[in-house]
């Protein structure tokens, strides 16, 4: 008997395939006394246990395709480098002796004991680095109890034609397993713009997230449909459901097909109007991406990806190889535009053992800007490489997350600084590059005409700018049912920062995910939006869509989505402005 369930939909496309569980619920422990005389043997267990699941790690870090982005080596990276940490390791070994107790029950004692450090932090992306903590424990305490491989380790293993099922997955699961084979993913917890989210489109994967409680219902024997575009989970499809969900993937593909015959044709709408359109990328891998749909420039490269599951930052000529790698494989006269770091939140380096990222209301706190403004030894090796970078391409800096002038102009200065610094050493950099800023912050939206003067560009992160209007946490399950793009106040906001540029005659883009929705396009381009960045799995369909508009009536029509009072007259409105029709 076929059973439907319902989450969120986070990634198009439609999946069929085996279930495979990620089970991460922990191994019952039970405490047992030692007499002192085995201590030293239970310690050398433990630490055998400890020597082979290091063995395990590297050999799953070896098996890693080549073609595999550098950040799936980092996450295995950062999972060895826990056994080498002596929170971890060394702690259980003192308690076995004062205790006398087995491995298994002081190493559960230990993790159980950072794990609620992270708890009390109430931060949702600190959770994320509990989780390595915990699969790192769950792998040793496996081989203690004897069971040298690890059948739920979704590192360990070929997921071709797999769908994943889990409680959650961070980010950095998200590419290892796409590198893995699976064909779709589906968590228990999760939003629509978590950044495991944001990675699923952008890699192109089906995802829904959301499922709660939906585990029981799922065995490992099950066969699942996966229909990313509605939220929709079908365990065990009757042959009608199948054959029906077969012929929607066949419709799929022709739609794909359809679309890669817009690589090569300008992105302008029916009325002749020029629209840039670029695409936001995460990895210098990502280039291929690009080049596959036919896209000619980065609207957003999220650099944040080189600092995360590694315990110490990148160093300048790692920051530099990455930026140039992306440059010669994209091209030279093609616009780059870097963000630099947004650390904090969801994206944290060292797993968030650093001191000042132990924030109540990390989303507030010391992140993006802020945080490279505090430490400048994160920040200062980033601009000399951007700088640099700049010499060999059209390279555009963009800086997240301002919120006042005072805070651009400690930015201006210290790029200043650098490029005497630069010039003093006979290193070539472009002294013209052009420097933007990101509306993410109402504040940034409201006084967007007050900057006009002094960056050369804008870009909207709707991401940040609806969480941050509305007062929800995006990544919070009890809350992130309000995000909404179409609230009057993301809206007007929107409207007041593009009229700002667009007076000033200065460009304005949008980099976040609004963008690359569908449902939105055509009300940004009547908003007055003539630049885009999308992810790649949405650049061609994005592109449809400007080429079938026409400019003409959509300008009236996105105002009265933007006048509506009532969700219902929005919703109408929006339509209108979807169909291309009048009243």
């Amino acid at each position: 008997m076929s059973l439907t369930l319902h989450g969120i939909p986070v990634s198009k496309g439609i999946a069929i395939g085996k279930v495979r569980i990620i089970d991460r619920d922990p191994i019952e422990i039970n405490e047992y006394f030692l007499p002192k005389q085995n201590l030293d043997e239970e310690v050398a267990r433990f630490q055998s246990a400890v020597d082979l699941a290091r063995q395990q790690l590297e050999k799953v870090r070896d098996n890693i395709p080549k073609d595999a982005s550098a950040d799936v080596a980092s996450f295995i990276e950062s999972h060895l480098l826990m056994l080498e940490d002596s929170l971890l390791i060394q702690a259980p070994i003192s308690m076995i002796i004062e205790r006398q107790c087995n491995a298994e029950w002081a190493l559960k004692l230990q993790c159980d004991s950072l794990v609620k450090v992270f708890e009390q932090m109430d931060d949702p992306y600190l959770s994320a680095r509990r989780v390595d903590v915990e699969n790192v424990v769950a792998r040793v305490q496996r081989i203690l109890r004897g069971y040298t491989d690890l059948p739920n380790d979704p590192f360990d293993e070929n997921l071709t034609n797999a769908i994943v099922v889990s409680d959650d997955l961070t980010p950095a699961d998200t590419i290892v397993m796409q590198h893995r084979g699976i064909l779709a993913f589906a968590t228990e917890f999760g939003g629509l713009t978590s950044h495991t989210a944001i990675l699923a489109r952008s890699l192109g994967i089906p995802a829904i997230v959301g499922l709660r409680r939906a585990r029981p219902y799922i065995k490992a024997t099950d066969i699942l449909i996966v229909d990313g575009s509605t939220g929709v989970i079908i365990v065990n499809p009757t042959d009608r459901i199948l054959h029906y969900y077969k012929l929607r993937q066949q419709e799929q593909k022709r739609h794909k097909a359809k679309l890669t015959k817009l690589r090569e044709a300008p992105t302008k709408t029916l009325d002749d109007t020029q629209i840039t359109l670029h695409i936001n990328i995460e990895f210098p891998e990502d280039i291929a991406a690009v080049k596959r749909v036919g896209g000619d420039g980065i609207g957003l490269y999220r650099t944040e990806f080189l600092f995360m599951n590694r315990r110490s930052p990148p160093d300048e000529e790692e920051h530099f190889d990455a930026y140039a790698r992306v440059i010669s494989g994209l091209g030279t006269s093609s616009t780059v535009t870097i963000r630099t770091l947004d650390l904090g939140a969801d994206k944290q380096i060292d797993g968030g053992r650093h001191e000042h990222f132990l924030t109540a209301n990390p989303a507030l706190g010391l992140r993006a800007i802020r945080l490279c403004l505090k430490d400048l030894t994160l920040f200062r090796p980033q601009l000399r490489a951007i700088l640099r970078a700049s010499a060999l391409g059209n390279v555009h800096m963009m800086i997240p997350m301002v919120s006042g002038l005072q805070e651009f102009f400690q930015i201006s200065n210290l790029i200043k600084e650098t490029c005497k610094e630069l010039t003093k050493k006979s290193i070539a950099f472009n002294p013209n590059m052009p420097l933007g800023v990101m509306i993410e912050v109402p504040a940034m939206a409201i006084c967007t005409d007050l900057f006009t003067e002094y960056v050369d560009f804008f870009s909207i992160g709707t991401n940040d700018l609806i969480q941050y209007t509305l007062a929800i946490d995006r990544v919070d399950d009890a809350v992130n049912y309000l995000y909404d793009p179409l609230h009057p106040a993301v809206l007007r906001l929107i409207k007041m920062s593009i009229d700002s540029a667009n007076k000033a005659d200065k460009p304005i883009s949008m980099c976040g995910e609004m963008a690359s929705d569908s449902r939105y396009v055509r009300l940004l381009l009547g908003l007055g939006l003539r630049s885009f960045s999308v992810n790649p799995e949405a650049f061609l369909e994005t592109k449809q869509i400007i080429t079938n508009s026409d400019m003409r009536g959509l300008s009236r029509l996105a105002n009265k989505v933007l006048q509506a009072n009532n969700r219902e007259d929005m919703e109408n409105w929006l339509e209108l402005v979807n169909a291309g029709l009048d009243e």
